[in-house]
């Protein structure tokens, strides 16, 4: 079994988006308040991450999480690495923090935090990271799990989604192909990213995700990376086929 807990489901901006009187920005309802989109996935006393946005100190002190196993980077996106100088406290207490991701995405991140990165210019208080390259066509083990690796396409950017066991985090998705939809079959749990009502050139409309959802046919689905232009989450989730849900912030799933 392992166990998700949704971390952020928002998209790069988060909801409420600052200044905006945008009316899901200004609701009340505490799941239309959304991070920057990020999960922890659970088993056997393991704690890996998908993803470490602006919002990860945040989220870290909300679940109360005391380590950290490893972290799984889909892509070199603001939202999903600029939390990585916060993974200090971490290194600090446990030694290198393994972190997992494509060869471009770990030549963006020594290029953006050179004094984590390069020897010559680190110091004493930054974090210490094991840097591990994933080859997009190859799995590989994480205690005794096996990652598979799924390319989809975020606009013209290859991103990587992660399947473990029956559940695949995919996000930032705007095409994927049916190579890749076949390492997806018999899931119980799919998370895929919904962005809004409306095309968009680089993100999943509401109709595109349901259309992949459609031809990869999980058990249930979980819909994140959510703008406040998809609407108001309980009015959302009134439209939804059925077993095709909204995530929101907090969420826990338990997958056999």
């Amino acid at each position: 079994m392992i166990k998700v807990i949704f971390l952020g489901t928002g998209t790069s901006q988060g909801i409420p988006v600052p200044g905006s009187i945008h009316p899901v920005c200004l609701s009340n309802d505490s799941k239309d308040k959304r991070l920057r989109s990020s999960v922890m996935v659970e088993w056997a006393n393991n704690k890996f991450l998908i993803d470490c946005g602006p919002d990860f100190r945040q989220q870290m002190l909300k679940i109360k999480c005391n380590k950290l196993n490893g972290i799984l980077f889909t892509h070199e996106h603001a939202d999903h690495i600029r939390g990585i100088d916060d993974i200090r406290p971490y290194s600090f207490r446990q030694g290198k923090i393994p972190i997992y991701g494509s060869k471009r995405l770990i030549e963006s991140l020594k290029k953006y935090y050179p004094y984590i990165f390069d020897i010559n210019q680190k110091y004493p208080g930054s974090a210490s990271i094991e840097v591990n390259t994933v080859n997009k066509s190859k799995s590989f083990y994480l205690s005794g799990k096996k990652i598979t690796p799924i390319e989809v396409m975020h606009q013209s950017l290859s991103v990587l989604g992660f399947r473990i066991d029956r559940f695949a985090y995919l996000t930032d998705v705007k095409t994927i192909s049916s190579n890749e939809i076949k390492k997806l079959s018999n899931l119980e749990v799919l998370v895929i990213n919904a962005l809004r009502l409306e095309s968009h050139p680089s993100h999943l409309s509401l109709d595109e995700a349901l259309s992949i959802i459609k031809s990869i046919n999980p058990k249930r689905t979980f819909l994140t990376h959510i703008s406040n232009q998809l609407g108001f989450h309980k009015e959302v989730s009134k439209i939804l086929p059925k077993n095709v849900f909204l995530a929101y912030d907090g969420l826990e799933l338990n997958i056999n």
